[in-house]
């Protein structure tokens, strides 16, 4: 009877902790999409979806449209189906936040704006902010303004945004990947203890600009010096940021170069980039019977794709590389995996469920 009774705890203590690592892992979708598309989700494997994008109107929070607010507003009706999802809102993104860095520059611009989101939050019911301004003190969006004096701004920014949302609503922010907005962007260790977590976009690392193929979003750097996802983790934790708080990215699209010539199966070599490939669209675009070749690079834990015929290279995310990138979440005790975008996904047995099967272990 003793030995049944103390199997019977260890059972229940097991459960237990598979709950709380299950609990503790948080699964954040990028969602552009509107209210009909995200009923073809399995919503219930999130945890987070963070609608994209808000912008800025005279220093306020602005939903653009009555379709933003068709969404918003069936997006925060799913929390009744799954308690367990939080709705939030994301300002900016790549070209969106052109008057950041101006109207942040001052205490006043930044208490309108915290304040006009504690107040769309309200109206919405939502459940807090991303911020995703590309970029702070560094150059993002050609074209728009960014100067030194961002850097300092945005961490005042943070406090006001703390101090008028309280504790009721989650805060955080998209950060580059990259090791000159790790540097340069953000004063870490005076930001970090005023929000929920830090979305590390460890993707898009080699971009639309670059005229060198490489690995857009992978785990390790292949070569030295090379972008990485366990790169920007390992700078964090060095500057002392909680482990719970970091949270990484993973890409479900391709970045994708022609004129790519056949030296190292199209790898680190020059070419043009053109419009990519959606995870969704991989089963019917990047196949053996339209010239592609698939790649795993052991080093970086990446897959990519070469066409010899084509002479076009494509890298990103795939089911392999996600489910390792989800592993080394759960290994170093991150907080969790994020990524663009989910209505790029397959509807079933994608990326998500990838994910999500790692999780539920």
């Amino acid at each position: 009877m003793r030995k049944k009774i103390l199997t019977f705890f260890l059972v229940i203590t097991c459960l237990s902790l598979q709950a709380q690592k299950s609990k503790s892992l948080s699964v954040l979708a990028y969602y552009t999409g509107d209210e009909k598309q995200i009923n073809d989700f399995e919503v219930e494997k999130l945890t987070h979806i963070i609608y994209s994008f808000c912008r800025l109107k005279d220093g306020r929070l602005n939903v653009d449209t009555a379709k933003d607010s068709i969404t918003i507003k069936y997006l925060v009706s799913l929390k009744t189906k799954y308690p367990q999802l939080k709705i939030m809102l994301s300002l900016g993104g790549w070209g969106g936040c052109e008057n950041c860095s101006n109207v942040f520059s001052t205490a006043s611009g930044r208490a309108v704006f915290a304040k006009s989101v504690k107040e769309v939050n309200g109206y919405f019911k939502t459940d807090g902010l991303d911020l995703d301004w590309e970029y702070p003190t560094i150059e993002g969006f050609p074209g728009h303004l960014y100067q030194p004096a961002d850097k300092k701004n945005f961490t005042e920014l943070v406090k006001v945004l703390r101090t008028e949302l309280g504790n009721s609503n989650e805060l955080s922010f998209a950060a580059g990947g990259f090791q000159k907005y790790l540097d340069e962007s953000v004063e870490w260790e005076s930001v970090m203890p005023f929000v929920d977590r830090v979305n590390i976009m460890s993707y898009d690392l080699v971009n639309g600009y670059s005229k060198t193929t490489g690995h857009h979003t992978p785990l390790f750097s292949a070569q030295k010096n090379e972008e990485s996802t366990d790169n920007a983790v390992k700078y964090l934790l060095k500057l002392g940021i909680p482990s719970h708080k970091l949270v990484i990215g993973a890409a479900f699209y391709t970045r994708t170069w022609k004129n790519v010539e056949n030296v190292n199966n199209g790898l680190y070599q020059p070419g043009m980039h053109v419009e990519g490939v959606s995870f969704k669209n991989f089963k019917d675009s990047l196949t053996e019977e339209k010239g592609w070749k698939y790649f795993w690079d052991k080093k970086a834990n990446a897959p990519y794709w070469y066409n010899q015929k084509e002479k076009m290279f494509a890298t990103s995310d795939d089911i392999a590389s996600v489910k390792v990138k989800t592993s080394y979440v759960i290994k170093n005790k991150l907080g969790g995996i994020m990524f663009w975008e989910l209505g790029l996904d397959t509807t079933r047995n994608g990326m998500v469920n990838a994910i999500y099967e790692l999780k539920a272990k």
